[in-house]
């Protein structure tokens, strides 16, 4: 299957998959975003993990921040530290998600894209404190990037989604258990961008 792109320079096509994917434009004004970007940014207690692929230790290109309910995280599983604790801008934006995505949320995680060298490689979240077929509903603020998926069983069945700034994304069904998405780094110049995903841990 060529490249398709799940939706225009504005708007959404018509080959969005709706049983594993939902997109939600202008879930927050522009002047919201900007101020929300502006204050994760700056207010967000940012920190870079050490990870390791093929044994090799290598620093995340992006930083990150995790926010979740305290009795909700199965620290072992994720392998993460303590979550923060939920600020009154990450309450807000959760229960307008919630209301939108018809799920209650327990935790968040922040990432922080500074600049189009910064990216998330191929991957799944599929750990088991998620569960087996987690709705995961994703809050982009600032730089439009695009969110890449392709099929487990077939790379050559892949789509692009452009995230746009104040929009929600709703990740469902067997997205995570047979697909894998990414942001990828870009040659072009970027701006910053903050990207919320609210999940449920078991």
């Amino acid at each position: 299957m060529e490249q398709t792109s799940l939706f225009k320079e504005s708007g959404q096509s018509s080959g969005l998959p709706v049983e594993l994917l939902e997109y939600h434009p202008d879930l927050f004004s522009e002047t919201q975003s900007e101020f929300l970007l502006k204050k994760f940014i700056a207010e967000s207690p940012w920190n870079q993990k050490i990870i390791k692929i093929y044994d090799k230790e290598v620093i995340t290109p992006r930083l990150t921040a995790w926010y979740a309910d305290a009795e909700a995280y199965d620290y072992t599983s994720l392998g993460r530290s303590m979550p923060n604790f939920w600020t009154p801008e990450l309450l807000m934006i959760k229960q307008k998600v919630e209301l939108t995505a018809g799920v209650q949320f327990n935790s968040v995680l922040l990432n922080y894209y500074r600049d189009g060298n910064d990216s998330v490689a191929w991957h799944s979240d599929n750990e088991k404190a998620l569960g087996k077929r987690p709705v995961i509903a994703s809050v982009s603020f600032g730089q439009v990037r695009c969110f890449d998926i392709r099929r487990k069983s077939n790379h050559r069945e892949k789509y692009s989604i452009r995230l746009e700034s104040g929009a929600l994304m709703v990740m469902k069904g067997d997205l995570q258990m047979n697909w894998e998405h990414r942001i990828a780094k870009s040659m072009k110049p970027m701006k910053p961008r903050v990207n919320l995903t609210f999940r449920v841990v078991i």
